[in-house]
């Protein structure tokens, strides 16, 4: 009866560790390595605020942020998390839309297409630090 308690307290003991092993919380280990990206767009020389951002990996999430003022940008994840993931991104850089597009009509974002919708832009993000500027012209 005594060794069958101890084994019953031992499987006891044993049995949450063996849970919470196997039960990943979707942390920081199911993230990719991302590498920070920041850097300033420019339209014909002046800073260009207030346009997204985005770079596009070919497998994963994509990142984003939105300029300031001064045409700074700085790529978020996810949530609070910023960076992109490493490796070869396709870039846009677009104008949001403060109203919808009236019925009949199509929206022109007034950054040319080949930054945008048919963008030429292509980005290598790199493990830490990353500064990417954009030089664009109309």
């Amino acid at each position: 009866m005594k060794s069958s308690k101890l084994c019953l307290l031992a499987l006891l003991s044993v049995f949450p560790l063996i849970f919470s092993a196997g039960c990943g919380g979707g942390g920081a280990d199911d993230q990719p390595d991302l590498g920070t990206v920041t850097g300033i767009v420019t339209m014909d020389g002046a800073p260009l605020p207030n346009v997204t951002v985005t770079f596009t990996p070919a497998e994963g999430r994509a990142s984003n942020g939105v300029t300031d003022e001064a045409g700074k940008y700085e790529l978020g994840y996810l949530r609070d998390t910023m960076g992109a993931v490493i490796g070869s991104h396709n870039v846009s850089i677009t104008t949001p839309q403060e109203a919808p597009t009236p019925p009949g009509q199509t929206y022109k974002d007034p950054i040319p297409a080949k930054y945008n919708s048919e963008t030429t832009l292509k980005e290598e993000v790199k493990a830490g630090e990353n500064t990417i500027n954009f030089d664009l012209t109309s």
